[in-house]
């Protein structure tokens, strides 16, 4: 008869052979006072902007029994994003994780690819798998299951790999081996908040998103404000200047995950392209891309907005 322990390793294994760069288990149990009282606060100070599906839920967010009925294991996975190639200098940037494919298409399919190995291990198993698409603290989760540490720029840090991830999850009915959180590594660094352009991180692990550029060039549907337009340097869609700053980021490595690779189609585009950007152009650049998360009113917006600021030597 298997064990708990052998079901564990093979899941581990199959993990990694499917291209994930980590996996860990922990117990889906509710959320621990001490972060959940810290979202909750982060809540009702309005950190999350308009981003209303982050306070909607909040029973199912800190408790993933909620979400999954008979939930005993929550399995967390990592998946490296960062591209072999980047963005020229001078241009106009997107974030890392958005110059290849939707990383939700990817991420779904190895998660089912990896529930369906567990129910060979145990058939009948019942769970469901999540990438950034239900009432789920991730980042909790995969510091529970022992992945890395919630750095001071509120992302994952993965030890000698830095924060270049996407992040998933199975919640579970099954019991399984637990890992050990990681205790931060962080020190007394504090270059990724002197790094934020606009002071969104406004302490240790403490993100205002009303003043964070990704909000304000994605989930964001007005304008950017002038005091932050002006400090957007080259981004049009996304920042990645905390996680340029972080010293664990020299140890990041190109993902293998072609899927994710950026898309030749964007590392041509040159500034004068993208001014005159049209809906056409739009949709051929970002067919099954995360980018549409803004629409393309949004990213013109926000290439409109760039006119106003000075170039920043930290984004090249």
């Amino acid at each position: 008869m298997t064990t708990p322990e052998t079901h564990t390793r093979l899941l581990k294994a199959e993990a990694l052979r499917l291209g994930f760069s980590a996996c860990g288990v922990s117990p889906a149990e509710a959320v621990g006072v001490a972060d959940r009282d810290a979202f909750v606060r982060w809540i009702d100070e309005g950190c999350h902007a308009d981003m209303g599906y982050l306070a909607a839920n909040l029973d199912k967010r800190l408790d993933p029994t909620l979400l999954v009925e008979g939930a005993r294991s929550v399995v967390s996975v990592a998946l490296n994003y960062f591209p072999p190639r980047d963005i020229p200098p001078g241009e106009y940037r997107l974030a890392w994780y958005a110059l290849g494919e939707d990383y939700h298409t990817v991420m779904k399919d190895k998660l089912a690819r990896l529930l369906d190995y567990l129910r060979t291990l145990l058939p009948g198993v019942s769970g469901r798998a999540f990438c950034d698409t239900a009432p789920l603290l991730e980042r909790y989760w995969a510091w529970r299951g022992g992945l890395g540490w919630v750095g001071k720029h509120t992302q994952l840090i993965l030890p000698h790999a830095g924060s270049a991830f996407f992040l998933g999850e199975l919640v579970v009915d099954c019991t399984l081996t637990y890992d050990t959180p990681m205790p931060s590594r962080c020190g007394t660094c504090d270059r990724c908040l002197r790094a934020c352009p606009t002071g969104a991180l406004t302490r240790p692990r403490h993100l205002d998103a009303r003043r964070c550029l990704s909000y304000l060039t994605i989930e964001n549907r007005g304008e950017i404000p002038p005091e932050a337009a002006s400090s957007l340097g080259d981004s049009i869609y996304g920042c990645d200047r905390c996680q340029q700053a972080c010293p664990w980021m020299r140890f990041a490595r190109p993902t293998d995950e072609a899927r994710l690779h950026p898309r030749d189609g964007l590392l041509a585009m040159r500034r004068a392209d993208w001014k005159r950007l049209d809906v056409e152009t739009y949709r051929r650049l970002f067919k099954g891309s995360a980018v549409k998360r803004a629409k393309f009113e949004g990213l013109t917006r926000n290439i409109r907005a760039t006119d106003n600021a000075p170039m920043d030597e930290t984004d090249h």
